[in-house]
C-alpha cells in the first residue's frame, strides 16, 4: 500500500470539466465525446475516510464540547499545527511500523517527477507539539498545558473502528518530572469518560523502564527489545499465542518469549499495590520506576481516576519516544483501547538540543463515538431535531412575512427553519415530521390579518393560535 499523495491540475478550458474519450464498437472516439468526469467516478469517500452526515456531526460536536469543557477546567489551554509537516519532522519518531504509515506528499512542480517527498500529512499531534515547544520557547510559560483536537492520518488498512483519517484529543503537560503531572492528565481523562457516560473502564499503567526490566530478567538482550515491544503492542490484537510467534518471527529465542510473556500476566482483579510489590520483588535494580507507578497512583487515589487504575506490565505502547510512564484506557467488552499516552522527556530534545520534560494523553475521538453509537449512550437531545420550528410558507404573498417571522423567532433565540415554497400545508407538515421538527408556525391570511400565527405541535397535534410576539414563549414553555 502506497503512503505518498500527489495532486496534479490537469489543463482544460472548463475547470470544472474534464474532456474524456467515448470508445465505439469500433474503437472510435464518439463524437461530441466530453463528459463530466463526474458522471463515471465513484461517489463514495476515499477507503478509510467518511462523509459525516448532520446527525453524526451532532454527535462528534457533543463529545467534543464536552472534552474540550473538561480539559479547560485542568487548565490545558488550546493550540493547532498545520494538517502537514516537513517530512524531516515526522520521520524517526514512531519506530519501524510508525513510519511505514506516514502519509508522505510527492514534492511539486519541476520536482513530481523525482518520486520525492518532501511533506507528510501529521501522523499525531505530539511530535508536532514538540516542535512547537522548540520553535516557540521563549514564549511559552514555563508549565505549559495545552490540549489539541484535530485530525491525524495513517497510511493504515481500514477495518471497523480503524480509520486513514481520525480526530485525537489531546492533552499534553510540559516542563515538569513530578508523578502529580501523570496523575493529573489521568484524572482528566476519566473525568472526560465519565462526563460522556462511560462506566466500567479501567486505566492501565505500565512503565518502559519496567518493561525493560522485564524482558532483561526473561534473557531477551537489550538489541532486541524494540523488535519486542512491537510484537508485545499486540497482545491485546493477537493473543499471547500470536505474540509468542511473531517474538520468534523477529529472531527471538522461544524460550526467552515464554518466560517473557509469563512474566506479564496479571489477574484481572488484582490490586494495583499487588503488581507492584511482585514487581520490586522481581525487579530490584529498576526500583526507581516501580516506585515512580507507585507515586503515580497514590497521588491519582484523589482524581478522578481512583480506583480505575490497574498495574499492567504487558502494556507496551508501541510509539519509540515514551521514555517513562505509559497508559491507556480499557473498555469492558471492547478490543483495543480508547486512547493512551505517557511521559516523553526525550522528544523535545529532538528538535531544542536539550530534553524538555513531557506527559500526554490521546483519546480516541472515533473510537469513543462508534462505542457510544452502538450502546446509545448519547443523550436524546443531541440526536434530536435540527430546529426548534418550521415557518411554513402559506403562498407566494406571505413570502416576506414568513422570512419576517422567521426572523423574529430566531432574534428571540430559536432554531428556525423556512420553508421555501408556497406548497399544501399537508405536505409542508409531512416535511416537518420527517425532520422530527417539534412546532410549525402557520402563517396564513387569516392569522397574517390578526397579526397571530398558529403554532402547531407535532408531537401532540396539538394547534394554538397567539399572537406573533408571543409566539416564541409558546414554543419555549412548551419544548421540553
Amino acid at each position: 500500500m502506497s503512503s505518498s499523495l500527489h495532486c496534479r491540475s490537469s489543463a482544460s478550458s472548463r475547470p470544472d470539466i474534464i474532456k474524456a474519450e467515448c470508445a465505439g464498437p469500433a474503437g472510435d472516439a464518439c463524437p461530441g465525446s466530453t463528459h463530466n468526469a463526474l458522471s463515471s467516478t465513484s461517489t463514495k469517500p476515499p477507503a478509510g475516510t467518511r462523509d459525516f452526515l448532520p446527525d453524526e456531526v451532532r454527535r462528534r460536536e457533543h463529545v467534543i464540547r464536552i472534552v474540550r469543557q473538561v480539559y479547560e477546567r485542568y487548565g490545558f489551554e488550546p493550540l493547532e499545527t498545520p494538517a502537514f509537516e516537513n517530512i524531516e519532522t515526522l520521520l524517526g519518531k514512531y519506530g519501524e511500523e510508525g513510519n511505514r504509515l506516514i502519509f508522505k506528499i510527492l514534492k511539486r512542480g519541476e520536482h513530481e517527477t523525482s518520486g520525492e517527498a518532501d511533506l507528510a500529512l501529521r501522523y499525531d499531534l505530539t511530535v508536532p507539539l514538540a516542535r512547537v515547544v522548540a520553535q516557540y520557547q521563549n514564549e511559552l510559560p514555563r508549565f505549559w498545558k495545552r490540549y489539541q483536537i484535530q485530525p491525524v492520518w495513517r497510511a493504515d488498512r481500514p477495518a471497523r473502528g480503524r480509520f486513514r483519517e481520525f480526530y485525537q484529543c489531546d492533552i499534553d503537560a510540559i516542563g515538569s518530572t513530578s508523578p502529580a503531572v501523570e496523575a493529573d492528565v489521568i484524572g482528566a481523562v476519566c473525568d472526560v469518560l465519565g462526563q460522556l457516560g462511560f462506566e466500567g473502564f479501567s486505566l492501565r499503567l505500565n512503565h518502559r523502564l519496567v518493561l525493560s526490566g522485564l524482558l532483561d530478567a526473561a534473557g531477551v538482550p537489550p538489541p532486541q527489545h524494540s523488535e519486542a515491544l512491537v510484537a508485545l503492542d499486540k497482545l491485546d490484537k493477537i493473543s499471547a499465542g500470536g505474540v509468542r510467534a511473531e517474538f520468534v518471527t523477529r529472531g527471538i529465542d522461544g524460550a526467552a518469549a515464554e518466560r517473557c510473556l509469563a512474566s506479564f500476566e496479571v489477574g484481572q482483579a488484582e490490586r494495583p499495590d499487588d503488581t507492584l510489590r511482585r514487581l520490586r520483588s522481581a525487579l530490584g535494580e529498576q526500583d526507581a520506576a516501580v516506585g515512580n507507578l507507585q507515586s503515580i497512583v497514590t497521588l491519582a487515589a484523589h482524581t478522578a481516576a481512583a480506583g480505575r487504575i490497574r498495574i499492567d506490565p504487558s502494556l507496551a505502547r508501541g510509539l519509540s519516544y515514551y521514555t517513562g510512564a505509559i497508559m491507556e484506557i480499557a473498555v469492558p467488552d471492547l478490543a483495543g483501547s480508547l486512547g493512551g499516552g505517557g511521559r516523553y522527556d526525550n522528544l523535545v530534545g529532538m528538535f531544542l538540543g536539550r530534553d524538555v520534560p513531557a506527559c500526554g494523553f490521546s483519546l480516541g475521538l472515533e473510537r469513543i463515538i462508534v462505542v457510544m453509537t452502538e450502546r446509545g449512550m448519547f443523550p436524546a437531545k443531541v440526536g434530536g431535531a435540527a430546529v426548534d420550528v418550521m415557518v411554513t410558507m402559506w403562498n407566494e404573498d406571505s413570502r416576506a412575512e414568513g422570512l419576517a417571522l422567521a426572523a423574529e423567532l430566531r432574534r428571540d433565540g430559536l432554531r428556525v427553519d423556512l420553508y421555501p415554497e408556497a406548497d399544501k400545508l399537508g405536505k409542508q407538515l409531512k416535511y416537518a415530521a420527517g425532520r422530527s421538527t417539534p412546532f410549525v408556525a402557520i402563517l396564513g391570511d387569516d392569522e397574517r390579518a390578526k397579526g397571530m400565527v398558529s403554532i402547531k405541535d407535532m408531537r401532540s397535534g396539538d394547534q394554538h393560535t397567539v399572537a406573533r410576539g408571543e409566539a416564541a414563549e409558546h414554543i419555549r414553555s412548551r419544548r421540553q
